[in-house]
């Protein structure tokens, strides 16, 4: 198993199938949107013979402020600790060390993150968004 953070094209289709196709959060999400995505983020993947296993970016500023997203182990490599294995890497990255504000958003994974730190917002009621009800498909939608 190899840690990279540059994906080759395989291994870009393999992410971009998961995300548009499989994942709750970004079902539906064109290709270009998801290139564009990933191009202004921080990549992080876990491969063995050019088969992408698990894979995270971070958007950030690198001084003040990252977000955790698209956060995934493909179905057939669960259960092996490649999550926990991932997220080390994400989190000893040297630019993301010293941030006053790490977040991430996630529905079922709460222990896993907790291991390293993360938390419920101690103040929630601070934190706004602005948010597309329906996502990538409402997208896609208004754009026809």
């Amino acid at each position: 198993m190899k840690f990279t953070q540059q994906l080759s094209a395989q291994q870009f289709t393999q992410a971009f199938e998961f995300l548009s196709e499989r994942s709750y959060w970004s079902k539906g999400i064109s290709r270009e949107r998801l290139e564009k995505a990933f191009a202004h983020s921080l990549c992080f993947a876990l491969i063995e013979n050019n088969q992408l296993l698990a894979f995270a970016r971070v958007v950030t500023d690198r001084a003040t402020f990252a977000n955790l997203l698209d956060v995934f182990v493909l179905e057939q490599f669960r259960g092996q600790g490649l999550g926990k294995t991932l997220m080390d890497h994400v989190m000893s990255h040297p630019e993301l060390q010293s941030l006053r504000r790490f977040t991430l958003a996630t529905r079922d994974a709460h222990s896993l993150y907790q291991q390293f730190g993360f938390q419920s917002q101690v103040n929630p009621n601070l934190a706004m968004e602005k948010c597309l009800v329906g996502g990538y498909s409402t997208v896609l939608k208004r754009q026809n």
